[in-house]
Formats: C-alpha cells, structure tokens, sequence
C-alpha cells in the first residue's frame, strides 16, 4: 500500500497559494464559479505541461484514469471533463496566471543566478509558429474550416538571434 504523496502532489506543494489566491481575487477568478476552481484549473494544466500531455482529450483521458487519486494529487473537484477544461480556457482571465508566473519567475532567478544555461547558442535558433488565414469559403471551398468559414494554417519558421542571452 502507498502511504507517501504522489510527485505531483509534493511539486505543487511548493506553490506559494497566498500569491496565487491573491491573483486569483485581484481579477476574480471565482465570479460565477461552483467547481471547478482556478486552482483546479491550474493545476490540470500543471499536470498536463509536466506529463507531455497533447490536447484537451489527452488532459480528460489522462485526469479520468487517475480520478480516485485526484484528491491526493490536490484537486478539489470530482472529475474534469474536457468542456470544463474547454470553457475555463475561453473565459478565465490570463492575467491570474499570467501575473502568478511572473512571481513563480521572480521567485526562481535569484537561485539561478550562477548557473550556466547549460545550452550553446552559437548554433542558429529557430521558433516555429503557426498562423490562420482566413479565406472566402465561395472562393475557396477546398479550405472548409468551419461550416460558413475557410481558412488554411500557415506554419512559419522565423529566424532569431545568435545571441539571445
């Protein structure tokens, strides 16, 4: 039998949750909310950055299988289905966590300070974007997009610079 905490549970220990609820109540993030919390919000993208997770499908299927250790991994919700995870996305302020990883940052530079990046930049840097471009479906109806709209996903590579740091 596991008597211990899970990693997960023991990483999100180390959150600094007055900060977080601050940020919360500062953009009130809990106006018209019954459960599924920011908090809970926060943590089921946690959870799905640290464990590679793809999309909202992923999240759901992954958080389902685990649904009786959800409370031990420090959520306070009964289950998280994708539409919950969907419409929190769509309507809670980024600036909660937004402002709460400007902390988190803050937070961790001075540990980091001396520590070598570990990475050598002297090689080129690419990032890659992806762009829509929405299209007149009567012109255009191989690009169907939605029912009444078209449009063709544009993936980029801009070039930056050698020296970053």
């Amino acid at each position: 039998m596991f008597n211990g905490q899970f990693v997960f549970s023991q990483v999100m220990a180390h959150l600094p949750l007055t900060t977080f609820n601050r940020c919360v109540k500062q953009y009130q993030g809990h106006h018209k909310i019954k459960n599924f919390s920011c908090l809970d919000h926060y943590l089921s993208m946690a959870f799905a950055q640290l464990t590679f997770r793809e999309g909202l499908r992923d999240i759901e299927a992954c958080l389902r299988a685990q649904q009786r250790k959800l409370y031990h991994l420090g959520f306070r919700c009964d289950t998280i289905a994708r539409n919950t995870l969907a419409n929190a996305n769509a309507t809670r302020d980024y600036r909660i966590y937004a402002d709460f990883a400007t902390h988190l940052i803050a937070l961790a530079k001075p540990l980091y300070v001396n520590e070598d990046f570990g990475v050598d930049l002297e090689q080129t840097v690419y990032a890659l974007d992806a762009t829509t471009i929405h299209l007149c479906l009567s012109l255009f109806p191989w690009a169907r997009f939605r029912k009444t709209k078209a449009a063709i996903k544009l993936h980029t590579v801009p070039l930056l610079s050698q020296r970053f740091l």
